[in-house]
């Protein structure tokens, strides 16, 4: 399940909570405007750990004009999204206040349709966001799937070349490193797996032990071949396999249902 974040548990917030954090982000907004303000929207979009905030004031004959945000309006939308949380349908995306003189305001909260982002979230948005805010694969839109764009691509690696053999000239990884990365590949969640072990392509004579499984950290998916390799024979897995666990600190993150669906979707060839 997603962590605590540091609101309290997601989908803390009951309706009137919600409303008074609702209220409590209208009156700081209205504090900030500049006298005889007539019409004014803010918007906050987020995704994984990518937040963009903008204001303006709406001018009579319709122009907008940029307004500077107003302190604090951020952290107030980043509770609301945290708390308006529900296991069913995720959260929201983007919310867009809008306000009027004297006393009216609406709120329009979209967790469905990808915001029309400033500057496009980094690759690894959509599956962090699933990770933060998990629901199911039913309702959650394509674009948001870590596979329907470029952004967040699970990438697969590959233990064998081309005619069966294992892939020898890659970079090696010093001893050190050696069992946190195959720890790292073994502890990862397992998301097929068959009943049966495999021969070990480079000790034909030994019995059958390589694991015929396949691993996710929501990021990259891999046979269970490859920790085996690695620890039975050193074969080093794909650099950028090596440099992403690297950068993980060695430690595997939550891998939510949503994510794990994508991955056996991927492996099973249902989803290209």
């Amino acid at each position: 399940m997603s962590q605590p974040g540091p609101h309290g548990q997601p989908g803390s917030l009951d309706e009137a909570a919600q409303q008074q954090l609702i209220q409590e982000i209208g009156r700081t907004i209205v504090r900030a405007l500049p006298p005889g303000w007539q019409e004014a929207t803010v918007e906050y979009r987020e995704l994984g750990t990518h937040h963009e905030l903008v204001a303006q004031l709406i001018a009579p004959n319709g122009t907008a004009i940029p307004l500077a945000v107003p302190a604090g309006v951020g952290e107030l939308f980043v509770r609301l999204r945290h708390g308006m949380y529900q296991p069913d349908r995720g959260t929201w995306v983007s919310a867009l206040y809008r306000l009027q003189r004297p006393g009216s305001y609406t709120v329009d909260f979209n967790g469905d349709f990808e915001p029309n982002w400033r500057t496009a979230p980094p690759p690894e948005a959509s599956a962090e966001e699933l990770r933060r805010f998990p629901r199911p694969a039913a309702v959650t839109p394509d674009w948001l799937t870590p596979r329907s764009t470029g952004a967040g691509r699970l990438r697969t690696a590959e233990v064998f070349d081309d005619g069966g053999r294992p892939i020898t000239e890659r970079p090696e990884i010093s001893p050190a490193e050696r069992d946190q990365v195959v720890d790292y590949l073994e502890r990862a969640p397992i998301v097929l797996a068959a009943r049966s072990y495999d021969t070990d392509r480079l000790d034909p004579n030994r019995s059958p032990a390589v694991p015929m499984t396949f691993h996710t950290d929501g990021s990259w998916i891999w046979p269970g071949a490859v920790g085996y390799y690695l620890r039975q024979h050193g074969v080093a897995p794909e650099a950028d396999l090596v440099a992403h666990i690297r950068s993980r600190g060695f430690q595997v993150p939550d891998v939510e249902e949503p994510l794990r669906e994508q991955a056996v979707a991927v492996i099973t060839g249902e989803q290209r």
